[in-house]
């Protein structure tokens, strides 16, 4: 069963108002302006996680954790969340320092069996394509729960502080 990402959000909202736990990116992430139709495939350290094509005017992200992953995020919301840090590189990409914070909690398996979630589901983002969650990651988003995510475990601790 593949549910929605909204779904997802309503079972996890009541747990992430009242013990989810706000988080800062501690890494700097590097990111430059999409031409517009790259595909991009998020690997993290567990394998593939999801995948999106940017349009024109988007930024294409990549964390500066071991696995390197890469995602899309759309022009506009990209201004909001981050500031820069270092001029691009030969490659395109430029160093920019988040300004936001998200609300995360764990996939324990108490938790998922609360939710009737399985230890292992998919779901269908807002932009049309399975993202996979796994027991033992994070879900989260930003403060004000207008969306969730996926956060795979090593990477959220590479990434993440309280």
């Amino acid at each position: 069963m593949v549910f929605s990402q909204k779904d997802i959000l309503a079972k996890l909202r009541d747990a992430l108002q009242s013990e989810g736990v706000v988080y800062h990116k501690k890494l700097n992430i590097l990111a430059k302006k999409a031409l517009g139709g790259e595909r991009i495939i998020t690997i993290t350290g567990d394998g593939p996680e999801t995948s999106n094509q940017a349009r024109e005017g988007d930024y294409i992200v990549q964390n500066q954790t071991r696995a390197g992953e890469q995602y899309v995020v759309p022009g506009e919301e990209f201004l909001r969340k981050y500031e820069p840090v270092k001029a691009s590189a030969a490659d395109g990409f430029a160093e920019y320092r988040s300004l936001g914070v998200i609300v995360a909690i764990e996939l324990t398996p108490e938790r998922l069996h609360q939710l009737d979630l399985p230890g292992e589901f998919i779901f269908r983002t807002d932009w049309g394509e399975e993202m996979i969650a796994k027991e033992g990651d994070f879900m989260g988003g930003p403060a004000d729960l207008s969306e969730v995510y996926r956060l795979a475990r090593k990477e959220f601790f590479e990434t993440y502080s309280r």
